[in-house]
């Protein structure tokens, strides 16, 4: 081959690493919570991640059997623990659809509120959610001057961004209002004197043109590229969405299929991009007669399992009840995993052959399921030790270093 066309192949393929890196860069560091919790503005309290964990200790001494039944008792001890000490993770006080339409005096006083609320606990962690934000209106034409006016407020009542702070989008429908919230960012942070990329999003997908545009394109995939790297998350929109589509509410669930079509467009769009993605909620909360209780118990603990099966490691939960399911499958599914996950890095690092051939992509996976599963509290390092003891915090951070691919 003459210098001259290799040069020119250099020169086409050089560009396409640059967009591929630009675009693609791997999945964040930053540990991704395993769900977002969301309490309306008007009932929302520096206390109330403690209330919630209360309430939700309180159900699981009432259905305990039904949650040894669930997850065993390893797994309800690890639930237990974290509904004590730190029972939501992430949190966003909701002055959209769980709030509702109110006077706009009404509306800016519970703004102030949640800004105060917000910068509160930031000094509280971390006992408080390690990340925490708001959903104000949407960009629509008839509430988005109503959506900035409150985002301003709690920002100004916050006295600017506290750390771990995101706000959502709601009912995202076309790539170019995307545009829109870059400038919103980049304005507040002009005018409250912060660094450049400060403010963070997350795309609310519950609307079907937010995945498939009038032009036959995947809408989401365009949001997330104009977005980046102020996009942090998509989050999808069970009831929303499944109504936008025709289906009754019977049958509305995050385990329907146009959900998992949604789900999976948007699963598709945001890997490798570092942009998270959420399931939604179920509407379904344990409370009533004993029967109902179990069986909303049950539901939702299903629900989060099948969820982590298909990749999805966050979800909503809307009830204090949804707590215990939450972290209970959470625990369950890694601490299940763990022991395969650790065996098969054990021989990888090593070397040498087992019953499964695991190549580099398989080693990062496998590696995903220790990092995830010590982030929940799941196990810990010295857990993992026992049955792997080469897989250790400071081998894994290698492992991800070099993609997979160990040197000799």
């Amino acid at each position: 081959m003459n210098p001259e066309t290799t040069s020119r192949i250099e020169e086409i393929l050089g560009a396409v690493d640059a967009d591929l890196a630009a675009g693609f860069p791997g999945d964040r560091a930053e540990p991704q919570p395993v769900h977002t919790v969301y309490v309306s503005a008007a009932d929302v309290e520096v206390d109330t991640p403690a209330q919630w964990g209360r309430r939700a200790l309180e159900l699981a001494a009432d259905v305990r059997p039904v949650l040894a039944d669930l997850g065993g008792e390893e797994a309800l001890a690890v639930a237990l623990s974290r509904l004590r000490t730190n029972p939501i993770e992430d949190l966003r006080i909701d002055l959209e659809d769980g709030y509702g339409r109110r006077d706009d005096a009404v509306e800016d006083r519970h703004a102030r509120h949640a800004g105060e609320v917000l910068a509160a606990w930031t000094s509280m962690r971390p006992a408080a959610p390690r990340m925490a934000g708001v959903r104000a209106k949407g960009l629509g034409a008839g509430e988005r001057r109503r959506g900035l006016r409150t985002l301003e407020l709690v920002l100004d009542a916050a006295g600017g961004v506290p750390d771990g702070f995101v706000f959502t989008v709601p009912k995202l429908r076309d790539a170019r209002q995307v545009d829109a919230v870059n400038l919103i960012c980049a304005e507040f942070e002009r005018v409250h004197g912060l660094d450049e990329g400060a403010l963070g999003y997350e795309l609310q997908v519950e609307i079907p043109q937010a995945v498939l545009g009038a032009d036959g394109r995947a809408t989401v995939a365009e949001a997330i590229h104009r977005g980046r790297p102020r996009v942090r998350a998509l989050h999808y929109g069970t009831y929303d969405y499944s109504a936008a589509c025709g289906i009754v509410s019977a049958q509305q669930s995050l385990a329907h299929p146009v959900a998992d079509h949604a789900k999976a467009v948007m699963q598709g769009a945001a890997a490798q991009t570092g942009v998270w993605v959420s399931d939604g909620s179920t509407q379904v909360v344990p409370v009533g007669p004993p029967d109902a209780v179990e069986a909303a118990v049950r539901r939702h603990h299903g629900l989060v399992v099948r969820s982590l099966e298909r990749g999805f490691y966050q979800g909503w939960d809307m009830h204090p009840g949804h707590l215990v399911t939450r972290w209970l499958a959470v625990a369950g599914f890694y601490r299940s995993a763990m022991p395969v996950a650790a065996r098969r890095l054990q021989a990888y690092a090593e070397r040498t052959g087992s019953d499964v051939m695991d190549e580099p992509a398989t080693a990062m996976s496998l590696a995903l399921v220790i990092r995830r599963g010590v982030h929940a509290g799941a196990f810990t390092h010295d857990e993992v030790a026992a049955i792997a003891p080469l897989v250790t915090a400071a081998w894994l951070d290698e492992l991800r270093s070099a993609g997979g691919s160990l040197g000799d």
